[in-house]
């Protein structure tokens, strides 16, 4: 098993195929590797999906749990191994049952699979934690794709302030000048949001944008006495 992918790149398909091509055109503009955004361990402790399911998933692989409680299990256990104390011990069964409001009898019935988790439970177990919802009960092709859409957010800051600090060191290099557009765009204020728009890396992000600004003119209309 390898740590992440090179060229071609991940093969996943339908959804989660999606993101993954998505995050892996913005690794390629800013000049990482795909192991650096497919690392399968990495994205294994975000998800709590396997490592070797991570991986058959994102190359087109049918893999994952069908069972519900199965899932919970296993990322339950994932957490235990994973999210520490700060002094690195593990959380014991009476923490555990005291963070997430349960009796020691019903933490240790989870734990052990012996009692099937209700939402309540799983919430209370994903607060203790810290850890988004869902994250011990979702399939393993979405909570992957959870992970990747965490990813793609970081890389789009990423890319937003690579590409900010550009245009500016642009500007400073050669102020505008007479432009009719580029005085139009400052008369009404809106340079900032037409330049961030311009450096969204595919039409797909740049169509979202649109789509916001269509539904937030809607409300503004609606507002309007």
């Amino acid at each position: 098993m390898t740590d992440g992918f090179s060229d071609p790149g991940p093969a996943a398909t339908g959804p989660l195929g999606d993101i993954a091509a998505r995050v892996d055109e913005l690794a390629r503009k800013l000049g990482m590797s795909q192991a650096e955004v497919f690392d399968v361990h990495q994205l294994s402790d975000a998800s709590g999906v396997p490592a070797d399911v991570v991986q058959a998933l994102l190359e087109g692989r049918p893999a994952g749990e069908p069972d519900v409680q199965a899932r919970f299990l296993q990322r339950f256990g994932a957490l235990r191994r994973s999210r520490l104390k700060p002094n690195g011990r593990p959380y014991t069964q009476q923490e555990i049952a005291d963070g997430a409001g349960m009796s020691r009898q019903q933490a240790g019935a989870l734990i052990n699979g012996d009692r099937r988790p209700t939402m309540e439970h799983c919430d209370a177990i994903q607060r203790f934690f810290k850890v988004h919802a869902g994250y011990l009960t979702a399939e393993d092709s979405e909570a992957l794709g959870d992970a990747l859409l965490r990813t793609e957010q970081e890389l789009l800051h990423a890319f937003a302030a690579r590409e900010h600090d550009r245009e500016r060191e642009l500007d400073a290099l050669a102020p505008a000048g007479d432009d009719p557009l580029e005085r139009l765009l400052q008369d009404h204020g809106v340079r900032g949001i037409a330049w961030r728009a311009a450096q969204l890396p595919t039409d797909k992000h740049r169509d979202k944008v649109t789509e916001w600004l269509d539904m937030l003119l809607e409300n503004v209309k609606r507002a309007d006495p």
